[in-house]
């Protein structure tokens, strides 16, 4: 899954006459530079528009839809860092700089302890402070040792920049998706990354809505929840063609059933469900998408992110400008220390256009010169699904083996390593083993890991249901 991907990197110059945009034959399409770059600040404008003009909304309509009319797009101090688009720059400045589109485990590690200490929540936050454990990623995402990763919306709103830097490219999007949204989140979430990650991909070459959601759909695993979501979604909708509230209220009865929980506001389902009506009931108008996915409720700024970052893509950023909305360029960094203070809008899809011109090169695409004009040959590259639903005893039994890896060494090293081994063995059902076999060492392995407050704390505010077992298991083992 770490591999480099080879550079491959081509450079012809052709003279013909050619659209700036068109699909060239069954497996090659093209696009324009000017072009590519105009799609990019578009998904990346909308994507900021809808987190920003949303968080005012978020959480606020639960119980009831919300009622926001008149709403027009604005920027009017510029953008700021948010976790909806801050985590993936931070990605994208890294991919722009090693010219390495896969960041290796180690590094994201190091990239969010220098950088990502604030303005997380959720899967996130509980994926930071494992790291503090010593815990990489895919481990810190996977759900017996991170109880939000079973069901939190971070696969979602963590993947545009992904789609965007893929252009005609699915499964690309959705394995450099996987690979960064898998630090916080496992299985279910993982599809929706694969989904909405397409649709961006694809969103440059097609422009039909419906046929994005099937080309999202052939993304993801046949037999997920998730793609029973989507399937459920779209008909809800097109029994309620004109009625975004009944489909709303359908959404409700359907899939906010954990009396109240956090899963009823922070779960990928009826999120995914929203995202997918707002796109439905909006009708590619950019405006009326992103006052829909308010008005949809739940954790509507990031499903407005996500939505507007298709359409978008769609209208291009020329097109957004032509609306004279009060969009100021500009790109506060207030939540990642160490990162550049001089961002802009404009700087940060330049990033992303560097990262997409990387990556189209790498997977063959070829840089032509049509009539004066540079654009991008890409070979075709249909939707598929990359990575499937893992049995959960194949989760365990990597876990397992990633815990029997030096076990007697390691519960007699450093004190991190000693509450990481501890950690690990409480949420494998290990600890009652070790405590007979190592008597000395795990009593000063729970030690070490009692001094590990944050991870502590996350446990007790473990969500429900899935943050019940791990909470027994500490419990048990004298950790409460």
């Amino acid at each position: 899954m770490y591999t480099k991907l080879s550079i491959h990197l081509i450079f012809v110059v052709l003279v013909h006459n050619a659209t700036a945009l068109q699909v060239c034959g069954a497996d090659q399409r093209q696009i324009s530079a000017a072009e590519l770059a105009d799609k990019i600040k578009g998904g990346l404008v909308g994507q900021i528009l809808g987190n920003l003009n949303g968080l005012p909304h978020e959480m606020k309509y639960i119980a009831e839809p919300g009622s926001v009319a008149d709403y027009t797009p604005a920027l009017p101090e510029g953008a700021r860092t948010d976790d909806d688009t801050d985590l993936e720059w931070l990605y994208v400045c890294e991919i722009q700089k090693t010219r390495q589109p896969l960041t290796p485990p180690q590094r994201i590690v190091q990239l969010w302890q220098n950088h990502v200490n604030e303005g997380i929540w959720c899967a996130n936050r509980y994926a930071r402070d494992l790291m503090d454990l010593g815990f990489e990623p895919p481990w810190t995402g996977r759900v017996a040792l991170n109880p939000w990763a079973e069901f939190n919306l971070s696969g979602q709103f963590l993947c545009e920049s992904f789609g965007l830097m893929s252009p005609g490219l699915p499964q690309t999007a959705s394995r450099l998706g996987v690979h960064h949204t898998q630090v916080a989140v496992d299985q279910e979430p993982l599809q929706t990354t694969q989904f909405f990650a397409t649709i961006i991909a694809c969103a440059f070459f097609e422009s039909d809505l419906d046929t994005l959601l099937d080309l999202g759909l052939q993304a993801v695993d046949a037999d997920s929840r998730t793609a029973a979501v989507v399937r459920q979604a779209r008909l809800i909708c097109q029994q309620h063609p004109s009625d975004w509230r009944a489909a709303r209220q359908a959404f409700k009865d359907q899939w906010q059933i954990h009396n109240g929980g956090v899963r009823d506001w922070n779960g990928y389902e009826l999120n995914t469900a929203c995202t997918i009506a707002a796109l439905y009931y909006g009708q590619g108008n950019l405006r009326d998408t992103l006052q829909l996915a308010f008005n949809l409720g739940w954790d509507c700024d990031n499903n407005a992110a996500t939505a507007a970052t298709i359409i978008g893509v769609l209208k291009g950023n020329r097109w957004i400008e032509a609306q004279q909305w009060n969009i100021k360029d500009r790109y506060r960094n207030t939540t990642r220390r160490g990162m550049p203070t001089e961002e802009t809008i404009s700087t940060f899809s330049a990033r992303i256009v560097a990262c997409a011109e990387l990556i189209l090169l790498q997977h063959g695409g070829t840089l032509l010169e049509i009539d004066g004009v540079p654009s991008y040959h890409i070979p075709a590259e249909p939707p598929r699904n990359i990575l499937p639903l893992a049995a959960p005893e194949l989760r365990k039994a990597e876990l397992l083996q990633l815990l029997s890896a030096n076990e007697k060494q390691n519960l007699t090293g450093a004190e991190t390593e000693r509450a990481r081994i501890a950690y690990l063995a409480i949420c494998l059902g290990q600890s009652q083993r070790l405590a007979v076999e190592y008597p000395a060492a795990w009593a000063a392995a729970l030690g070490s890991l009692r001094k590990q407050t944050a991870v502590l704390k996350n446990i007790q505010e473990a969500p429900l249901p899935s943050g019940e077992a791990i909470q027994q298991a500490f419990a048990t083992s004298g950790l409460n």
